[in-house]
């Protein structure tokens, strides 16, 4: 990766570790680190664990000291991110932080306030964690639509991938016809991964899903038939989508946050400061309307095509319960587009076009199958290596099977087998 502004080696490094298994003691020892001033009030520290995600620990510290209000304990809170044990097969935790730091440098996310061993401190702000059924109000729709514009407007990729890649064809152990040295299999898997993409930043939303795919599970014929059949399909959906021009033809990839569920979604009181857009908490308090949402935990920003980013977000309607019944209906996804471009053309200063429109529309029409794809490979290998209660397995056929359903849409053989449209597309296709 080139030389950044946003290097993680300018954020504070606390060399300690948090453990699960002696959770208060070593997330202590990480809030005195950084707070040493707190020692001297431990008995009022306290520890609220948020249970939403599915990847990591979350933990935010709270020093009620008499005589502070709510609000005052929460402006001075301190959010604990412990990563998920063999998360690193799955996330650049570099580039996360990397990710973290720009958008805190936007105010776009939270400060963050040091890194260590296997997690990171930040500044918790406060707001309400979206529901699903949230996402489908017409006031969190609409602000979702514009904050996710002004990320892809204004978010350069360059702070979280090479905008430099290397060009050139990788043969037989060799780049352009030049041999090189003995190649260790991790080096080939990376030959591997910069191969499915020359001459294109990376990584990108390809080169992660094949890197997941490499790290899957070979040990049983099944295992090692199902990797052969994902990687075949990887390679056709880069034929098929690697080319996507983007909005307007000018932005293949947008900075994208590709994991943009509504536990990541985050609506802020009316009270709170336009300038600070990321916050978490678990209130249930009814914002009033319009109201202003941020996002939260940047672990798979990537490097993607808006129409991907778009999709995914669409897909998470019906949460972790895949609600097929309640995703956006046609009309729904164009209104959301739409509010989606008018803040893309405002944040670059153009003019909204409905040409435009019309070819975001088709192209995220056309992606709705791909993050099925995506977080079915990341659940095969979730099953694998995760200590958090949850199904993987499930969720990975569950999320597999879209992408299945999506193709044979496409190629035609559902209608040719005179079998039933799947409720996903059936939604999808619906027009209001």
């Amino acid at each position: 990766m080139e030389s950044s502004p946003h290097k993680p080696e300018s954020i504070r490094y606390l060399p300690l570790s948090y453990d699960n298994a002696d959770s208060e003691n070593t997330a202590f020892q990480l809030i005195f680190a950084l707070r040493p001033e707190w020692r001297e009030s431990a008995s009022t520290i306290e520890f609220i664990r948020f249970t939403d995600g599915i990847t990591n620990t979350l933990l935010k510290a709270v020093n009620k000291e008499p005589g502070l209000s709510e609000r005052q304990i929460d402006r001075e809170a301190i959010l604990l991110r412990a990563y998920g044990k063999g998360t690193d097969v799955l996330i650049d935790r570099e580039r996360e932080t990397l990710a973290h730091s720009l958008l805190a440098r936007h105010g776009l996310a939270p400060p963050l306030l040091a890194r260590f061993d296997n997690g990171l401190l930040y500044k918790f702000i406060e707001g309400s964690v979206c529901s699903p059924a949230d996402l489908r109000r017409p006031e969190v729709w609409r602000a979702v639509a514009k904050q996710l514009g002004e990320w892809h407007a204004t978010l350069p990729i360059s702070s979280i991938s090479s905008e430099s890649p290397v060009h050139g064809s990788i043969v037989n152990g060799s780049v352009n016809g030049s041999p090189t040295k003995p190649r260790s299999k991790r080096t080939a898997s990376l030959e591997a991964i910069e191969k499915l993409t020359p001459g294109k930043p990376t990584p990108n939303i390809w080169t992660v899903i094949q890197k997941w795919i490499l790290a899957l599970p070979t040990t049983t014929s099944a295992e090692k038939n199902r990797r052969d059949q994902l990687q075949i399909e990887l390679e056709q959906l880069v034929k098929q989508f690697g080319n996507t021009t983007g909005i307007g033809g000018s932005k293949p990839f947008v900075f994208a946050h590709c994991d943009l569920l509504s536990g990541n979604v985050i609506i802020q009181p009316p009270s709170s400061s336009s300038s600070s857009r990321s916050s978490q908490s678990s209130g249930s308090d009814e914002p009033e309307t319009p109201c202003t949402v941020s996002f939260i935990d940047y672990e798979y920003a990537t490097p993607a095509p808006a129409a991907f980013d778009l999709a995914n977000h669409f897909a998470e309607w019906g949460g972790l319960d895949c609600d097929f019944s309640v995703l956006p209906t046609r009309f729904q996804r164009r209104d959301f587009l739409k509010e989606y471009l008018l803040s893309y053309n405002s944040h670059l200063e153009r003019s909204f076009k409905d040409v435009e429109l019309n070819q975001l529309f088709d192209e995220v029409d056309r992606f709705r199958g791909v993050p099925g794809f995506y977080w079915g490979i990341w659940a095969l290998i979730q099953a694998q290596i995760s200590q958090i209660d949850f199904d993987y397995a499930s969720y990975a056929e569950i999320r597999l099977g879209e992408f299945w359903a999506w193709k044979a849409e496409v190629d035609g053989s559902r209608e040719k087998c005179a079998k039933e449209m799947p409720l996903r597309e059936q939604r999808w296709a619906q027009d209001s």
